[in-house]
């Protein structure tokens, strides 16, 4: 069941869903989602040389980003053929019985910008900002301003409470984060890693 504009009111109200600060329910409060603002964090890939970034090679693919904050009255912006780390400006806080599902404005997408290229899920028990996969699939440069309303989350209810929600006990990368991250893939099981979920 895909929650409604009432019940996700009455979900925020009761204080188990956490979307804050929403600084403006009337407006991001929308028929059956949450519309979320870009905050003023990047992460952007430099150009370069290298055959490939590996996965197994952890921390390598910090090597290749740079971070840039957006200051107020300024916009970042998204050349044709970029692809940016970003990150929503609201924290969130998903509870065991619910999936958030991270989708893209349509008057973004009528742009050519997309706001995430796999990671379009919230885990039940996720707590954080959500990082956003921006990428600018036209011909011209689009302006992108923090604090615009960027990306909406619609939430699914479970058919019963996540019996191991994400979080500490599955090893989970990306609990609490804030502002944009780089993928830990390096840390998997499968690369060598210790992210796996412990008993």
């Amino acid at each position: 069941m895909i929650l409604s504009d009432a019940d996700i009111l009455d979900r925020l109200e009761s204080g188990d869903l956490v979307v804050e600060p929403l600084d403006d329910p009337e407006l991001q409060i929308q028929p059956a989602s949450v519309d979320l603002r870009l905050g003023n964090e990047f992460l952007e890939f430099s150009r370069t040389n290298i055959p490939c970034i590996h996965p197994s090679a952890e921390g390598e693919v910090d090597d290749y980003l740079t971070e840039t904050v957006v200051e107020p009255d300024e916009d970042f912006i998204l050349h044709p053929g970029d692809f940016v780390l970003g990150t929503t400006h609201e924290r969130v806080e998903i509870p065991p019985d619910l999936i958030a599902h991270v989708e893209g404005r349509s008057s973004l997408g009528r742009l050519a910008v997309v706001v995430h290229a796999t990671a379009g899920l919230c885990d039940p028990g996720y707590r954080g900002q959500i990082t956003l996969e921006l990428s600018n699939l036209g011909t011209a440069p689009v302006a992108l301003t923090p604090g615009m309303r960027v990306s909406q989350l619609t939430f699914t209810e479970l058919t019963s409470p996540a019996e191991r929600p994400y979080g500490a006990a599955r090893g989970s990368k990306y609990q609490d984060q804030s502002g944009p991250q780089a993928s830990r893939i390096g840390g998997d099981h499968e690369f060598g890693g210790d992210q796996r979920p412990t008993e």
